[in-house]
């Protein structure tokens, strides 16, 4: 582990290496996936630029009630990059809400997949909800369209991270 991590980029860290099955495959096993994306409402060097500087007057209860509705849709065209190759934009999300942890606001999102630049583009569209540029029932009109040109832009790439992945097995 420690020969590995010394000729790694600083950007990336090995914390634990194991055995796997023969058979298993890391992005087609998984079941779930999690990302998370840091916004922080005051300047924080220590936080920059692994998270976004966002407004202090954003409503995230508003943006939390439209974030609700992502669980009862399943196609997500309007989230997604324009002329990708994908065969379906249908994903199952389980869960997605705003929290507050410390000094910062973490969006938390899982679902079964993601399509290309979705979480940002669904952070982009929920920071319109919370600068109430548009209602929670313009957010979910949004998504119905399923039209990338109606969603909010997408968010800086910097402030989203993959958190966790969810396997049907222990893969050890």
């Amino acid at each position: 582990m420690h020969q590995l991590n010394s000729v790694l980029p600083k950007d990336i860290a090995i914390y634990k290496i194991f055995a796997i099955h023969d058979d298993a495959h890391a992005r087609f096993d998984a079941v779930s996936r999690t990302y998370k994306y840091f916004a922080h409402t005051q300047k924080n060097p220590f936080v920059y630029p692994l998270s976004w500087q966002c407004p202090p007057t954003l409503d995230f209860d508003a943006m939390n009630q439209a974030a609700e509705h992502l669980l009862r849709y399943t196609d997500f065209t309007s989230f997604s990059k324009l002329h990708t190759d994908v065969k379906t934009n249908n994903c199952r999300v389980t869960y997605a809400r705003w929290a507050k942890e410390g000094d910062q606001w973490v969006f938390t999102i899982t679902a079964d997949r993601f399509l290309r630049n979705m979480v940002r583009a669904i952070v982009g569209t929920l920071v319109d909800v919370g600068r109430h540029k548009i209602t929670i029932e313009q957010f979910c009109e949004i998504i119905e369209k399923k039209d990338r040109c109606k969603a909010g832009t997408s968010m800086p790439g910097n402030a989203l991270f993959l958190w966790d992945v969810a396997y049907p097995y222990e893969i050890e």
